[in-house]
């Protein structure tokens, strides 16, 4: 009966053992990131990279380069065959008002992003549209790029939507060639809200 009490008691302390190594490991838990089949709809099937630790290789995205801080934030990248391309950057901030301060810095930059690029471009069209906020978490919101260059004679168009759920920030982008009206805006919103609702 000794036996039976200590090998309780035991298995008991063991247990507690693993929970108190579970708490940690739960807390860390990393943001989720989209999979490829929930990127908006695209004529071929779309494709997605690892996760990546830091910010791409710009140093974040078009329209908010280096706004992004490299600490604590990972990326995924996505393609298909068509040259239509995307990524979703995602940081997890100090505090919540960090977060709440990357977002505007993020919004401010989409938002400007024409004009600036037209200054940085002579002869460059550039255009930026906001397209309204999405209820999900603490928020998302969606922005578009139009651009053409007379000189090369290409039109691209990209969608931007910037999410947070406390103290993650994630950027989605995607971009083809083309303009607005080629752009899937409202599958692009469907992909803003996975993208935030999926964070955890």
């Amino acid at each position: 009966m000794n036996r039976l009490r200590t090998a309780l008691a035991t298995a008991a302390a063991a247990a507690l053992g693993l929970a108190a190594l579970a708490a940690p490991a739960q807390a860390a838990a990393q943001p989720a990131f989209l999979a490829a089949s929930q990127m908006p709809p695209s004529s071929t099937p779309w494709t997605a990279t690892q996760v990546f630790p830091g910010v791409p290789e710009n140093g974040g995205v078009l329209c908010a380069p280096y706004k992004i801080p490299a600490q604590n934030t990972r990326y995924r990248e996505f393609s298909t065959e068509l040259d239509t391309n995307g990524v979703q950057v995602t940081t997890v901030a100090r505090t919540e008002a960090d977060a709440v301060k990357l977002v505007d810095t993020l919004r401010k930059s989409l938002a400007g992003c024409g004009p600036l690029l037209e200054r940085q471009n002579p002869g460059l069209h550039a255009v930026s549209a906001y397209h309204g906020k999405l209820a999900v978490e603490e928020g998302a919101w969606v922005y578009s790029l139009d651009t053409a260059d007379p000189q090369v004679g290409n039109t691209d168009i990209h969608l931007f939507s910037v999410g947070r759920d406390g103290r993650t920030v994630t950027l989605v982008r995607w971009g083809q060639m083309g303009d607005l009206a080629d752009a899937p805006l409202t599958g692009f919103k469907t992909t803003t809200k996975t993208a935030v609702n999926k964070l955890y």
